[in-house]
């Protein structure tokens, strides 16, 4: 559960902000999307593959 501290005299609005930024930082709707379909495990490996030379491509570009 999560839990957001709001002292007296603070802004609602600041800490819906810290709710949001915690539960975003849980990964709850991440993981929910990716468990509506199911992924091969090779298309998992291969997509995680892509990504880390898409990563490493754009680190090398910088330096």
């Amino acid at each position: 559960m999560i839990v957001v501290p709001v002292k007296e005299g603070d802004n609602i609005e600041r800490a819906l902000k810290k709710f949001k930024r915690k539960f975003e930082k849980t990964g709850v709707v991440r993981e929910l999307r990716s468990r509506q379909q199911f992924d091969k495990p090779s298309i998992v490996k291969r997509d995680e593959k892509m990504h880390a030379i898409y990563v490493q491509k754009l680190q090398q570009k910088e330096d």
